[in-house]
């Protein structure tokens, strides 16, 4: 029976290249990629992390996750507007590395609550250079200097 099938298998598949379906197909006749590279278990992964472009950290584990979130608040929080959103913001923070804390997954790894004080410290430092640099040119406005995007969370917008 397995014979049979295959013999119609491949009989579908002459057919097909005899009416040329497989002629003119997209990376004809181009080397396949990573074909001289070591066999790597986790290739498929690094593929689709590549193909959609999603940032690397995904695949820490979370208290890795939470700490390099911790590390990078100086630089998110720099183009918010008011004292109250970087409140927010190192808030909501704060309150994911507590439930963390609360229930533990992954590896041992030291997280502490990031301090709000010192992150509004920073950020009033960096909001009174800014704003001396923007008066020391001629022509140019706080409105018209324009905050840079940064890519966040699609899943932690609240």
């Amino acid at each position: 029976m397995v014979d049979a099938w295959e013999a119609a298998v491949e009989a579908q598949i002459r057919s097909a290249q005899e009416r040329g379906e497989f002629d003119n197909l997209p990376g004809m006749g181009k080397p396949i990629p990573g074909r001289d590279l070591p066999y790597d278990e986790s290739w498929w992964i690094k593929s689709f992390l590549e193909r959609e472009a999603l940032p690397t950290d995904l695949l820490l584990p979370t208290p890795l996750q939470l700490r390099r979130r911790a590390e990078q608040v100086p630089d998110e929080v720099r183009d918010l507007p008011t004292e109250e959103s970087v409140r927010e913001f190192v808030g909501a923070l704060n309150r994911e590395i507590v439930a963390w804390l609360r229930y533990p997954s992954g590896p041992r790894v030291v997280v502490r609550p990031v301090d709000t004080e010192a992150v509004l410290r920073q950020w009033r430092a960096h909001r009174a250079a800014r704003n001396a640099a923007v008066a020391s040119v001629p022509g140019v406005t706080e409105s018209s200097i324009r905050p840079r995007r940064r890519w966040r969370w699609p899943w932690r917008w609240a």
